[in-house]
């Protein structure tokens, strides 16, 4: 990856290479806040949602806390397509937040990646996954 390359021209080409329907990265503030830095088919109320997610809140917040992948079935938004309380963000049906690690093994971002399928991700498929996420730009 050049240095040139945004991190929403990242997450882009993320999202094509590994089949994904949706997705947002998020990086680590110094405030120690998981900070919406991309967002790829996230309808614009539910990014003012996910701007700012602190541990343990949602999956991104799940991922940064345990620094470990998170996954899930099932991402169905309502029927009227709104965002409401308890809505999830995107029609999908399997997701999965990465942690993406510094030089020191702390979480420096989380990528979320939504996929049409339901799917079960086999530990070899999430490492993977997990070496590609390496590779985000900073800033």
């Amino acid at each position: 990856m050049d240095e040139g390359t945004s991190v929403q021209g990242w997450l882009e080409a993320y999202l094509r290479d590994h089949d994904g329907i949706a997705g947002t990265v998020h990086v680590l503030s110094a405030e120690g806040v998981l900070q919406l830095a991309a967002a790829v088919r996230i309808p614009e109320k539910v990014q003012e949602i996910v701007r700012r997610i602190p541990k343990g809140k949602g999956m991104a917040g799940l991922a940064w806390e345990r620094n470990e992948p998170v996954t899930t079935c099932n991402i169905q938004s309502d029927e009227t397509g709104q965002v409401r309380p308890g809505a999830r963000a995107i029609d999908a049906q399997a997701g999965l937040a990465l942690p993406v690690r510094d030089a020191l093994g702390d979480v420096r971002a989380v990528v979320g990646i939504a996929y049409r399928e339901e799917r079960t991700f086999r530990e070899s498929e999430i490492a993977g996954l997990v070496a590609a996420a390496a590779s985000l730009p900073r800033g």
